[in-house]
């Protein structure tokens, strides 16, 4: 018999491998300072692109001053319990009903958080008779979701309706043997690509086939749409989407998550949800928080508005200095480059030694070998002048990507992993 723990001494797994690399670097960085468009890495000051505030609400005099009253009235351990048994109060159905009202739905119940509540709405929607399809390159808070299911799952490609609506077909199929229903996901927006999910052409197939749709707008919420409510807005079909999940975590830059939906449904849900019926309430300081957040949200127009003039400055200027941004509709801005992991890391490097950017890098298994992907989020919080150092920035690390600079810079750290 094997030890259990063979398999991790023999393989760290396809990340794990660069640790001695790559760790408190290139991955596990520590960013120090206040949340803002400059922030410290090992004591330099870079321009930062990696943090989800979108609204610039991480610290606002407002905002900071509202946590601070909400943690010196209730601390950080009121109220105990679970919701079910001891840990309900007034303000979280209050702030349920606002972010209902909000998002146009009936009702809402608060999470905890994102990844673990999207887990468990998954889990509780759907039995081992039932059918899911989903987009293929949905967050792994999806996936994960998905694997707990203990029935049939079909992927189908990433916006692609076609091919979801082959998928379709064979779930129906499927269903009518069961007897079962269809749960169809997808994102609001999808994080890395920055693309929309095609949710008018998907709730447009309710006509053709029977199905539930549910929606992660993590990236969508606060930033898209005329209010604000995010991408079912934004596409006109909010009334569509039959399930509704949004993250506080972005651009509410705080902790907790919310499912929007109609009464009867959240109230199946509450009853079911796992992962919120055996787990501590959402404490008050944070209740509060979001309360002022959405508050904002709502009645401070001109965030979401700096926010998108900052996101079409960088955008414009990417493309108009030749970077492949791919297809993003939204404030997720990727650049895609071509190289292997060594140039990424020996390329990153440069860009945050050298030019004082700090930006997330994504390589394989995340995305596809050969292709280096800076993903870089713009705030409300960045200027022109951030952006404009950030484009010179660019166009100088992609000419030493292109002249071998950087392969010649990671041949030794390739050598030593044996690639």
């Amino acid at each position: 018999m094997k030890d259990l723990f063979d398999k991790i001494y023999r393989d760290k797994g396809p990340l794990g491998k660069w640790a001695s690399q790559a760790e408190g670097y290139f991955v596990f960085p520590k960013l120090e300072g206040q949340i803002s468009n400059r922030m410290k890495f090992r004591d330099k000051d870079v321009i930062t692109w990696s943090i989800n505030d979108y609204l610039g609400l991480a610290n606002h005099p407002e905002v900071r001053k509202t946590d601070a009253q909400a943690a010196k009235d209730y601390g950080s351990a009121y109220p105990m319990g679970a919701r079910m048994m001891s840990g309900h109060t007034e303000l979280h159905e209050t702030l349920q009903n606002e972010l209902a009202e909000f998002v146009d739905k009936e009702a809402a119940y608060l999470l905890n958080f994102g990844y673990q509540g999207m887990v468990s709405t998954i889990d509780a929607l759907v039995a081992k008779d039932d059918i899911i399809v989903y987009d293929v390159d949905s967050h792994a808070c999806i996936i994960d979701g998905v694997r707990l299911h203990m029935g049939k799952r079909f992927t189908y490609k990433h916006n692609d309706i076609e091919s979801l609506e082959k998928n379709l077909e064979r779930a129906t199929k499927m269903a009518e043997q069961t007897g079962g229903g269809i749960l169809v996901i997808s994102e609001g927006v999808f994080g890395m690509r920055g693309e929309q999910g095609r949710l008018k052409e998907i709730v447009a197939l309710k006509e053709k086939f029977n199905f539930r749709f549910l929606v992660d707008d993590a990236h969508g919420f606060g930033t898209l749409g005329k209010t604000g409510a995010g991408a079912g807005e934004e596409q006109g079909v909010q009334d569509g989407i039959d399930v509704y999940f949004a993250t506080f975590a972005k651009s509410l830059a705080s902790t907790g998550a919310f499912i929007a939906a109609d009464q009867e449904i959240i109230d199946y849900l509450k009853y079911n949800l796992r992962s919120q019926m055996f787990a501590k309430s959402l404490q008050m300081q944070l209740v509060v928080g979001a309360r002022k957040r959405l508050e904002m949200l709502r009645t401070m127009p001109e965030m979401k508005e700096k926010l998108w003039e900052n996101t079409n400055a960088l955008q414009s200027g990417l493309k108009k200095r030749g970077f492949d941004i791919g297809t993003t509709q939204s404030c997720v801005t990727p650049v895609y480059l071509k190289g292997s992991i060594p140039e990424a890391m020996a390329l990153v490097k440069d860009l945050r030694e050298n030019h004082g950017i700090f930006c997330s890098i994504v390589v394989y298994p995340v995305i596809p070998k050969g292709l280096i992907l800076l993903r870089m989020i713009p705030t409300a919080t960045h200027d022109i002048d951030d952006i404009n150092e950030t484009l010179d920035a660019f166009d100088a690390i992609r000419t030493r990507l292109e002249n071998g600079t950087y392969k010649r810079l990671s041949a030794t750290v390739a050598a030593a992993m044996g690639e």
